[in-house]
Parts: C-alpha cells; structure tokens; sequence
C-alpha cells in the first residue's frame, strides 16, 4: 500500500494505538496495521470480529487494544 493512502488511513482514524488505526463506519469499526497494512481486521462494536486475515496472535492483540481502549473512541465520537 502506497505510503500516502496509509497517511490519508491513519488522519481519517478515529483511534490510532500501537501501530493500529481504528475507524467506525456504519456501525463496525475497521483496524489496520499501519506497519504491515495487509493484516487487517473488522469488529462490531461490542468486539466481535467480523472479518480478518490476521494471524491468531495478532487476532488477540488487537481485540485486547479494543477492550481497553474502545472508550476513548467512544468519548471522541460524544
């Protein structure tokens, strides 16, 4: 992925932790790797993963970044 379409991703992320950007659009919230761009993952809300081509361990990682963090996305979007 070309390095301006990942900094045009990562300045419409609602939430960037750790290398990955977090965007809500029409009620699932999208996480990229910004540092491996083809790992990526779809989330509900409330969590469940959608859609992934992640590895398991990855998988955990990012779903641990959503349960602790999903509030601060949430405040900014108050």
């Amino acid at each position: 992925m070309p390095e301006n379409q990942l900094n045009e991703i990562a300045e419409k992320a609602d939430m960037i932790i750790r290398n990955y950007a977090f965007t809500r659009k029409d009620n699932v919230i999208s996480i990229l790797n910004l540092k491996n761009p083809e790992h990526a993952m779809v989330i509900s809300p409330d969590g469940t993963m959608l859609e992934t081509n992640m590895d398991e361990i990855e998988q955990v990682i990012v779903l641990n970044i959503w349960k602790n963090d999903a509030e601060y996305m949430e405040s900014a979007n108050a």
